[in-house]
C-alpha cells in the first residue's frame, strides 16, 4: 500500500537484488538497500509463493477448522483450511480448491474477501489472501494425505480461549479468526472510502 503523504525520505531504496536460493517453494535473495538515515547494506528476504485461506461458517456460528502437527516448528493446533496458488490460479479459486482437497467440503458461491495481509513484512515476501464462505456443501472426503489432520466445527465464541491457550497456528489463521470473532460480535471490517 502506497501513502501519498508519507515523504520519500522515509523509504528504503532498493539497488539490486540477486537470488542466493531458489526451490519450488521458497526464494532466498540479498536485496542492496539504503535506509532512510543512509546506511548501505544487504537485506536477507525470502519470497514464499502466494497462500489463499477458506473460513467456512456454518449457519451455528461454527468454523470448520483442522487440527493438526506441524513438523516445521513442531506444533500441534488449529488452522483454516489453505494452501500455495497454483501457476495462474485466482487466490479465492485456490481458497475453495484447498477447502475441497483438505475437508471434503465444496465452497458454494462468490466468497466475502477477508483480508490481504504480509505476516512477516521485514524480511519475508508471503502474501496471504483470506476468504470467507457462509454456503458450502459436504462432497466427499479430504483428498489430501499431507494436509492430514482432525476436522472440527469450532464455535466462534471459543477462539478467544483457543488462542489465548495458544492452540491457533499461523498468522492467516489469526487474523480471520479474529476478524470472525469481531463480526460475530457486530463489528464490521470494511475498507476506507478512498
Amino acid at each position: 500500500m502506497t501513502d501519498p503523504a508519507k515523504p520519500d525520505a522515509h523509504r528504503t531504496k532498493r539497488f539490486g537484488e540477486r537470488t542466493v536460493y531458489d526451490s519450488e517453494w521458497v526464494r532466498l535473495t540479498l536485496v542492496d538497500v539504503q535506509t532512510p538515515d543512509g546506511r548501505k547494506f544487504e537485506h536477507h528476504v525470502v519470497h514464499m509463493k502466494p497462500v489463499a485461506i477458506a473460513a467456512l461458517v456454518n449457519d451455528d456460528d461454527e468454523v470448520l477448522m483442522v487440527y493438526r502437527h506441524r513438523f516445521a516448528t513442531d506444533e500441534w493446533g488449529f488452522e483454516l483450511l489453505g494452501g500455495l496458488l497454483e501457476a495462474d490460479e485466482r487466490p479465492d479459486d485456490a481458497a475453495a480448491r484447498e477447502a475441497l482437497e483438505e475437508s471434503g467440503w465444496v465452497p458454494v458461491g462468490k466468497p466475502e474477501h477477508l483480508a490481504r495481509l504480509q505476516p512477516l513484512p521485514g524480511m519475508v515476501d508471503a502474501p496471504m489472501d483470506i476468504y470467507l464462505w457462509r454456503t458450502f456443501e459436504k462432497v466427499g472426503e479430504p483428498s489430501d494425505a499431507e494436509e492430514a489432520g482432525e476436522l472440527r466445527w469450532v464455535p466462534l465464541a471459543q477462539v478467544p480461549r483457543l488462542i489465548a491457550d495458544q492452540c491457533v497456528l499461523g498468522a492467516g489463521t489469526l487474523v480471520a479468526l479474529l476478524q470472525l470473532v469481531a463480526m460475530a460480535a457486530g463489528t464490521e471490517f470494511r475498507p476506507s472510502a478512498s
